[in-house]
Order: C-alpha cells, then structure tokens, then sequence
C-alpha cells in the first residue's frame, strides 16, 4: 500500500497535505495559516520578506492547484489541493455552530471590510472587528496601531483579506508581535467569492482547479497578466529538490 503524504519541503517551504477530514484538527491549533497561489510563489526566489513568512508559517495549504499539477507531472509527488476557498467554505459551517468565537478580520477597504462583516454577521457570529489595512510595502510592514488593537481584544481568529504576497508578510509579522495565542488565517481575496466582490466562483470550478480561469474572464486586465506570471513557477518545481515526509 502506497504511503500517504504528510508534507513536502521546497526551498525550505513546509507545505501540509492536508484533507478536508483533518479541519476539525486544524481548528484545535493555533499560529499561521497561509494559502499562498501560483503568482506569488514565484516570487519566492526574489522576494525574500515573503519567503520567510512562508517558511515561518506554521500551516502552508496547496491552495494553489498549478503547484499540484506541476509537482504531479515533473516530480511524480501527489499531493490534495485545499484552497483558502474550500477552507473559507468548512470554516463558515464551523463558526455557525460555534457562534460566540471572536473574529478579527483585516481588510483592503472600507468597502469590503462592509460586505465581509455583513456575510460573517449572516451566520449568527456577533463577536467581529473589522480593520482596515492602510497601504503596506511588501518590504517593511510596522503598524503598531494595528498590534495595539490585537493585543487589546485578542481574537480568537484573525483573518486577512488582503493580496497574496503582502498578506503572508503581514501574517508573520503579527504572529511575531502579539502576546497570545490565536489562529491567523491568510485566505487572502478568497472571502470576496462569497461576498460576490469577485468572480462568481463555485465549488465545482474550485474541485476542477478552474478558480484562475472564472478570475481571468470576470477580469482579464488584472487576472491575465497575473496567472501568466505563474508559467515561472514550473521552472522552480523543476530545478529544485523536493523533500517528501510521509504519514
């Protein structure tokens, strides 16, 4: 019987092969959740901020299912893809029956922190602080006004909505300067499918790794230029060793 896999390592990058049947294990920990895409983990190599959020993450998900496929065909690794959107989908299911969790969430505007609030609201959940990001530079994050706010209510989820490739340094950061425990979950823009800020996407295109594709047609002139910056991302699976743990 073939073995099941626990994890890879690449450059130094833990991610987890993660089930939906491991969720309720994963709400029983706490640290940094991250959810990186394609488009962002090519930047790895070049944008060293964002390559040691990855590594000091304590949860790496293959949200991204051309990662999946290129470790499949040019590695024979196979590995389940979980997107932030599948866990978006099981976490909402989990905060409906636990309704009187605290959740913080970080936004990009004063806009979608409004329609993320009123969704999360929607379930029953009461206990929500939203916060609106100013403008990050991926290179240096400091926002000591936002840590304040955090170690003052110390939720019990913190969930950032803001763009891949900051949201992951952001992560780090607050994991490395707040004074308790708590989940920090870097779904990114994946809450705006549900809020319908996004495209219209669904659980069938998610299975079938359709989620780039339902972004490039609902907007071709952001999404486009993004997803064929991920075409690099196969010469990273390719040149580099992978290390495999298994179960």
């Amino acid at each position: 019987m073939k073995k099941k896999i626990k994890c890879i390592k690449l450059l130094d990058i833990k991610f987890n092969n993660f089930y939906v049947e491991d969720f309720q294990k994963i709400m029983e920990s706490s640290g940094l959740f991250v959810f990186p895409a394609a488009p962002a983990l090519t930047d790895m190599k070049i944008n060293s901020n964002y390559h040691k959020s990855l590594i000091s993450a304590d949860y790496v998900f293959f949200d991204s299912g051309y990662l999946v496929i290129l470790l499949k065909l040019l590695k024979g690794i196979k590995v389940k893809k979980f997107s932030g959107f599948k866990f978006l989908q099981l976490f909402f299911e989990y905060i409906k029956i636990n309704k009187n969790k605290n959740l913080f969430l970080i936004d990009p505007s004063k806009d979608v922190s409004g329609k993320n609030f009123e969704l999360l609201n929607s379930f029953g959940l009461e206990n929500i602080i939203s916060y609106v990001a100013p403008m990050y530079k991926s290179e240096e994050i400091n926002d000591p006004k936002l840590l304040e706010n955090l170690n003052i209510n110390k939720p019990e989820f913190i969930i950032l909505n803001i763009g891949g490739g900051k949201q992951e340094i952001l992560g780090n950061y607050i994991k490395k300067n707040i004074n308790f425990n708590t989940k920090i979950i870097c779904t990114g823009a994946a809450i705006s499918f549900f809020t319908k800020v996004q495209a219209p996407m669904n659980s069938f295109h998610d299975k079938l790794y359709l989620g780039w594709l339902i972004r490039i047609i609902y907007n071709p002139k952001i999404f486009l230029p993004r997803y064929l910056k991920s075409i690099k991302l196969f010469l990273i699976i390719f040149k580099n060793r992978i290390h495999v743990e298994n179960l």
